[in-house]
């Protein structure tokens, strides 16, 4: 019997740049603190197209779909649109501070014989 993940890619998620609109934030929202975590250079690595641990549950939502068709060796998104067929820039969805997030399949560590 063929395992079904043994075939899957890993996917390395790295945050890479915030944004923030302070004009829609003092329009539109309430006074929050602690409103995102998330560090530039911040990795993570999802396995078999799962949310990896510690990841931002909302910045997961934004990118699931793009790990999981990564994960599965799939790519060439929107045709082109990535130097890299393989990867993904995505942003999270909260409108008044988006994180930027690239997704990139890395290569499975060869299990070895034993």
């Amino acid at each position: 019997m063929t395992d079904v993940n043994a075939s899957t890619k890993r996917v390395l998620i790295t945050a890479i740049r915030q944004t923030t609109y302070p004009d829609l934030m003092a329009k539109y929202e309430n006074a929050i603190t602690d409103a995102c975590s998330v560090e530039e250079g911040q990795q993570w690595i999802s396995e078999d197209g799962n949310c990896p641990e510690g990841l931002c549950p909302s910045a997961w939502e934004s990118m699931k779909p793009f790990v999981e068709r990564l994960s599965l060796g799939e790519g060439d998104f929107f045709d082109g649109w990535m130097k890299n067929p393989h990867s993904a820039m995505i942003s999270c969805n909260d409108g008044f501070r988006p994180f930027s997030f690239y997704l990139e399949t890395i290569e499975n560590p060869v299990a070895e014989d034993k």
